[in-house]
């Protein structure tokens, strides 16, 4: 019977290596998997040896090195992350899966972080600690359900649920981006009309008028101001601006500072509404997918932390883990911090209580998705029309302005004497 060699990873992360006398590759994964490891590599014993280890090691570190600030497209992770699922579900090793999709993938930045992955297995490394040397490329939720992967033998059932939250959440980002796109079109496109129209028209009706003597009325004169102030101190303005630009990142880069700025992002009309619904949907589903896959509430918590990407809401979820550690409940130490609606809570504290509690954090995402839909349908619906409105007061003022004048010289010319 033929003998195979095989390399994998135990549920505590060790590497193991054997022997097996099997009829052939497929029945060696199987008997792997069925010990709870994660096979890498399987060889024939027949295959000649790879070359030489310490080469390979040095290799490997000069490539992780090179790649400590690589990158990828969101939409390329994705394309990854589902395609290493397809292979490791059909059968195929975690070793050999990174070979192919070394050899599939043709994006230059995805192919060497692929090479490098997959150098790292044959170095000896878990998958989960090769993930560790892209840190801009795999968060910490990725990384952490990854390594329970690895731990609990279902790798490939892992991936597939990495897949869907990395949709989801490109879905509930691209929702919100797509809803904003035709406001801020509108926005932009009035502020440029706007400044033409007194930078440039204004001007060259005024002129004429101005000619023609005596006093022009309040709205034109405060018109020709804003335009000498358009023309002639337009150097001025992008002083301002670039002061309060380097004022507001030098508050912002001050711990307190960032804080205040984060907690009042959350409060602003409409934007914040958008994100407190959008950061209520993230955190459920994050948390109820990490505690579906077996990681710890503590840590499940740490990694909702770290995404947050808010300091407000990282100080306030700190001081909730703290409280779980004393012995609350999650559900009472996030009411406590009044961090999340009653309604949220509530559903948490019916999901801890009946034992279905990433279940209900999966039902609570889709309480809060379907909620943002509708906060952004709303919003984006309304903005249009406030800034039309906005930009029609403007517009009036300015032909108010010229009209006003133009009665004004009409007045003067029917009273001077010829």
């Amino acid at each position: 019977m033929p003998q195979f060699s095989y390399r994998a990873r135990n549920a505590q992360g060790g590497l193991v290596e054997g022997v097996l006398n099997v009829a052939d590759r497929s029945v060696a994964i199987r008997q792997i998997e069925q010990q709870q490891c994660v096979p890498i590599r399987i060889d024939a014993i027949t295959t000649a040896p790879r070359v030489v280890e310490g080469k390979a090691t040095a290799a490997a570190t000069a490539s992780s090195a090179s790649t400590q600030n690589l990158k990828v497209p969101h939409g390329q992770l994705l394309v990854f992350t589902e395609q290493l699922g397809h292979l490791l579900q059909a059968g195929m090793t975690l070793d050999e899966s990174l070979g192919i999709l070394e050899k599939r993938l043709k994006q230059p930045k995805l192919q060497q972080m692929t090479h490098a992955l997959h150098q790292a297995l044959v170095d000896g490394r878990s998958f989960s600690q090769a993930l560790r040397d892209f840190p801009r490329v795999f968060s910490p939720l990725y990384v952490n359900m990854v390594g329970a992967g690895e731990a609990s033998g279902a790798l490939p059932e892992i991936l597939t649920r990495v897949v869907q939250h990395l949709m989801q959440e490109k879905n509930l980002r691209d929702r919100v981006q797509q809803a904003l796109i035709y406001p801020a079109f509108l926005a932009l496109a009035g502020s440029a009309l706007i400044i033409i129209f007194i930078t440039f028209m204004v001007p060259q009706l005024t002129n004429f008028m101005s000619q023609t003597g005596g006093v022009l009325p309040l709205p034109t004169r405060i018109l020709l101001e804003t335009n000498h102030l358009i023309v002639y101190y337009w150097w001025l303005f992008i002083l301002l601006v670039l002061a309060g630009s380097a004022g507001f990142k030098a508050f912002v880069r001050s711990e307190e500072g960032r804080i205040t700025w984060d907690r009042l992002r959350l409060h602003l009309p409409g934007y914040g509404r958008i994100k407190q619904h959008q950061y209520y949907a993230q955190f459920s589903r994050t948390l109820g997918t990490l505690m579906e896959n077996g990681i710890p509430l503590l840590k499940a918590l740490d990694l909702v932390t770290e995404i947050a990407a808010n300091k407000y809401l990282e100080k306030k979820l700190r001081d909730v883990r703290r409280a779980v550690i004393d012995g609350a409940n999650l559900s009472s130490a996030l009411a406590a911090e009044k961090l999340f609606p009653e309604l949220f809570t509530d559903m948490m504290a019916v999901g801890e209580q009946t034992g279905h509690f990433a279940r209900t954090m999966q039902t609570i995402a889709d309480v809060y998705e379907r909620e943002l839909d509708r906060t952004v349908q709303i919003i984006s619906s309304l903005i249009p029309p406030v800034i039309i409105v906005f930009i029609a007061i403007i517009v009036g003022f300015v032909v108010y302005s010229i009209l006003s004048a133009v009665f004004e010289m009409t007045h003067s010319l029917q009273f001077r004497p010829h």
